[in-house]
């Protein structure tokens, strides 16, 4: 491919929605977190920023290398996966809640669950490419067994949200394949009970059950106080956050005055509700102008995948996809309480350097597809 049809090839639009979100998550950042530090009010956006170039490197490497050669070692990159899972197990740094989820490097920490979705992508692709001409239940078996083990590892963090993604993916993909929605709802069926007995056993763990009966039952902001610690944490943090979002209203109080999200009312306004920020200092016009950037974001990735040359190409695209939309999904609904509180980022947006990474990653296995393409159509 000479450097006229690279030209033609590159998703300029993909790229420029991407580091706008981007910029848009530097900005809130900084609006949220620069009373955070005193004496040093650009500590965190200065570390996002870092990231974001890194990240954008991440995009450069996925983006020229053959996905076909990506394709190759698609094994290996799943078993490094499970090996960095495993890690987390061994040397993870504990957060709260008792959660392990982080390999702490010095410098920055790691969370290799959320390398663990694009490798899985990768590996599940890779899986149904080279058996789409028959597609038995014993293909979908042996699937299914190769999703449960970082799946598992996920969910043993404990990582609920992650793990959630994760199912979401593997669903979409197999759709995507050829596999009967019948056969595919019939296992989502199975699913959701294991799920709801674990609930009603407890098998799940404590905080992570009481965020799934809170979200159910959602109580008055004036009952937080009588609820266990976890609750509390949790309904005081949506309460905040949906009084954030009414507050900005139509246009938004302006950037750097909202004084839920810039004076730290809202916990985590700089990570996992930072749509909250959003709402309130932009206002339900600065939500719907960033709605429509992922919507825009979306459809080229939809663009892609119908471009594909090969079935590979068009599961990583449709993997990807899924990855950045449920998050979205997920993110906007627990700030606004129609989902429950699973501590997932906003895509290219929320602080945070591993969820960038992964993100970024995505979009260049996407553009990558987009080069290497059969023909424009």
């Amino acid at each position: 491919m000479g450097f006229l049809g690279f030209l033609r090839r590159f998703d300029v639009v993909l790229l420029a929605t991407t580091l706008t979100l981007t910029c848009v998550g530097l900005v809130m950042i900084y609006s949220a977190t620069r009373t955070a530090e005193p004496g040093n009010p650009t500590y965190y956006v200065k570390r996002q920023a870092v990231f974001a170039v890194l990240a954008a490197l991440t995009l450069l490497v996925t983006m020229l290398v053959d996905y076909r050669r990506i394709e190759e070692w698609a094994w290996v990159i799943y078993g490094l996966s499970i090996a960095a899972l495993i890690g987390v197990r061994v040397i993870g740094t504990p957060g709260s809640l008792g959660a392990q989820r982080e390999i702490n490097l010095g410098v920055l920490s790691i969370q290799p669950s959320e390398f663990a979705v694009l490798a899985l992508i990768i590996a599940v692709a890779q899986y149904l490419h080279h058996r789409e001409a028959g597609l038995s239940p014993k293909v979908l078996v042996r699937l299914l067994l190769l999703c449960a083990l970082p799946m598992g590892l996920v969910y043993l963090q404990p990582d609920l949200g992650t793990t959630m993604i994760m199912a979401i993916v593997v669903f979409g993909l197999l759709l995507m394949a050829g596999f009967r929605l019948r056969l595919l709802i019939a296992i989502a069926v199975v699913v959701v009970g294991g799920f709801l007995f674990a609930v009603n056993v407890h098998i799940l763990h404590g905080y992570q059950l009481e965020r799934i009966t809170g979200f159910l039952h959602q109580p008055a902001p004036g009952d937080c106080f009588s609820l266990s610690a976890a609750q509390q944490s949790d309904c005081y943090q949506l309460a905040q956050s949906k009084i954030a979002i009414g507050a900005g209203g139509l246009t938004g109080t302006g950037l750097f005055k909202g004084a839920e999200t810039s004076y730290e009312f809202v916990p985590y306004a700089y990570a996992d509700f930072i749509f909250s920020a959003i709402g309130e200092q932009l206002g339900f016009l600065g939500e719907v102008v960033i709605l429509g950037l992922y919507s825009l974001l979306c459809f080229r990735v939809v663009r892609a995948m119908q471009l594909a040359r090969d079935s590979f190409g068009r599961l990583v695209c449709g993997g990807a996809l899924m990855f950045a939309a449920f998050s979205v999904f997920q993110n906007v609904g627990m700030t606004i309480g129609i989902m429950p509180i699973t501590g997932i980022p906003l895509p290219f947006i929320s602080y945070g350097g591993s969820a960038l990474f992964a993100m970024y990653a995505a979009v260049g296995l996407v553009m990558n597809v987009e080069l290497r393409r059969g023909g424009v159509r």
